[in-house]
């Protein structure tokens, strides 16, 4: 059985963890996150040339890093996103919504519908999986369509 306050501790943490995104700083998001991370991409394993980000992480350092490697490839002051639900069960949280960007190399904005599962223990995050439009993305750091 969990404590009463499970549920509350984990929605602060979510919605902390947004708030902190939304700032920018990777080491203030990664201050969130468990020393260990159990973190989950929807991409291939091999990643993507064009996406070095996309790749597999582990740890505290390893999360402010995946952060600020996004931050490179993109236009900080055209990034936003926004959050349509945050649904709470136990230690897990669920958030969706979307991302958008626009890629400093090919100047394209994109828009990527996402959903993100967070487990919460003692008020940190360890365990991070994003599902996202990877399509989009990849257009986006191509500059073309990629054939469906």
């Amino acid at each position: 059985m969990l404590a009463a306050g499970t549920k509350a501790s984990t929605r602060a943490t979510a919605e902390d963890f947004l708030r902190r995104l939304s700032e920018g700083d990777p080491d203030r998001i990664a201050e969130l996150f468990a020393e260990h991370v159990d973190w989950q991409l929807n991409w291939p394993d091999s990643g993507h040339p064009a996406a070095p980000w996309i790749r597999p992480r582990s740890t505290r350092a390893d999360v402010a890093g995946h952060f600020r490697e996004i931050a490179a490839f993109h236009v900080p002051e055209k990034s936003a996103g926004t959050v349509s639900r945050v649904l709470v069960d136990g230690t897990d949280a669920i958030v969706l919504g979307d991302i958008r960007q626009t890629v400093k190399a090919t100047g394209r904005p994109y828009r990527a519908l996402c959903a993100l599962h967070l487990t919460v223990e003692e008020g940190l995050i360890t365990r991070y999986a994003v599902y996202e439009d990877s399509l989009t993305i990849t257009e986006a750091l191509a500059d073309q369509p990629v054939h469906r």
